[in-house]
C-alpha cells in the first residue's frame, strides 16, 4: 500500500485531475497529472477498468505491481501533484520491468519525477 498521505481517494479529486490535468501516455499506461502548487506530498490514484480484464485477480495483480513501483519512486516525486495512473488493455502482457520503465517515462515526461530517466537501484 501507498502511505495514506500519498493516496488520491475522493471521487471529486479524481474528477478534478481528469478535467484539468495534463495527459501523457505510453502503449500500456496513461497518466493524468495536475499541479496543486502546495507543498503537500504528491497524491496518486490508480485506475483500471474491466476493459483491461474481466478477472479481478488480473486487475489486482497489475495494481499491486504499480503500487510497488510507486512506493519505490515516492522519494523522487516532486511535492504538490495529484496524479492518476490509468492502465490500458495491452498491459495484461506486461511484467514488472516494463511497468517500471513506462511509469518512470510518464512521470519524467510530466515533470512529476525529479531526476528524469535515471533508474538508480530500482531494478
Amino acid at each position: 500500500m501507498l502511505p495514506q498521505a500519498n493516496r488520491l481517494r475522493r471521487w471529486q479529486d479524481f474528477k478534478t485531475v481528469y478535467d484539468r490535468g495534463i495527459r501523457r501516455s505510453t502503449p500500456n499506461l496513461s497518466l493524468r497529472a495536475l499541479r496543486r502548487g502546495d507543498g503537500e506530498p504528491t497524491r496518486i490514484g490508480i485506475s483500471i477498468g474491466r476493459k483491461v480484464s474481466k478477472k479481478a485477480t488480473i486487475r489486482n495483480r497489475i495494481k499491486r505491481q504499480l503500487r510497488a513501483i510507486l512506493r519505490r519512486l515516492l522519494p523522487r516525486l516532486q511535492p504538490g501533484w495529484d496524479a492518476i495512473v490509468g492502465v490500458r488493455p495491452a498491459a495484461i502482457s506486461c511484467n514488472y520491468g516494463q511497468f517500471l520503465q513506462e511509469l518512470e517515462e510518464l512521470l519524467a515526461n510530466a515533470e512529476v519525477l525529479t531526476h528524469g530517466h535515471s533508474r538508480g537501484n530500482l531494478l
